[in-house]
């Protein structure tokens, strides 16, 4: 499994928590607004506001995740990300399964991002022109994080259009997916103990995590 440094999935946090932000907000916009301005265009506006919310300075995590559940949650697709980081295994699964996989991914994303957000708020984002044509209901949507020190890094999102909005169903880190990063863990666990040992190591390690 390519080897994600868990500093750049931090500093991914907070691009994401704005992205979403961004989302939820542009819905009242207009849908035919292009992805990448939609970041453009809300971004610096929800960057203000976190670095101005003193539970968040604080460190707050159940504020945090209130964000996340506020801004983040609805604007991706966690079934279509729990399938991809599944592979061909999905489809072997019951609907019942794929449910509880979809929901353990989720948390376990949460928990990821909660943690970091606070660390990163004062990095600003670069948009890269948005390669799409008119119709297309999938897009990459490409953004450089410039970092107070150190390179800067690419983050891109894998967005599909669904109905009269945008979902992120990928998250690309200075070149690796986020759902393909886990597809060999996913497979090895499905091998030692079908999908249900899959289910149970995900559901102990979101536990292990809230524990903390």
């Amino acid at each position: 499994m390519a080897a994600i440094d868990p500093a750049a999935w931090r500093r991914a946090a907070l691009v994401l928590i704005v992205t979403a932000a961004l989302f939820g907000t542009a819905a009242t916009a207009g849908a035919q607004e292009a992805p990448d301005a939609m970041v453009k265009r809300v971004a610096q506006d929800v960057l203000a506001t976190i670095r101005s919310d003193p539970a968040i300075q604080a460190g707050n995590e159940a504020r945090i995740r209130d964000v996340l559940e506020a801004k983040l949650l609805p604007n991706f697709d966690f079934a279509r990300m729990a399938a991809l980081a599944m592979g061909k295994n999905w489809r072997g699964a019951t609907p019942e399964q794929q449910k509880r996989i979809t929901d353990e991914f989720r948390a376990l994303l949460v928990r990821t991002y909660s943690s970091a957000l606070n660390q990163h708020r004062n990095e600003t984002i670069d948009y890269r022109p948005l390669r799409m044509n008119a119709g297309d209901t999938e897009v990459i949507v490409r953004t450089l994080v410039q970092r107070a020190s150190g390179a800067p890094i690419q983050i891109d999102y894998g967005m599909e259009k669904k109905a009269d909005t945008w979902k992120c169903y990928d998250v690309v880190v200075a070149g690796v997916s986020l759902v393909t990063n886990y597809r060999d863990e996913f497979n090895e666990q499905i091998k030692g103990g079908g999908v249900d040992g899959l289910i149970k190591t995900l559901a102990d390690r979101n536990r292990g995590v809230a524990a903390k």
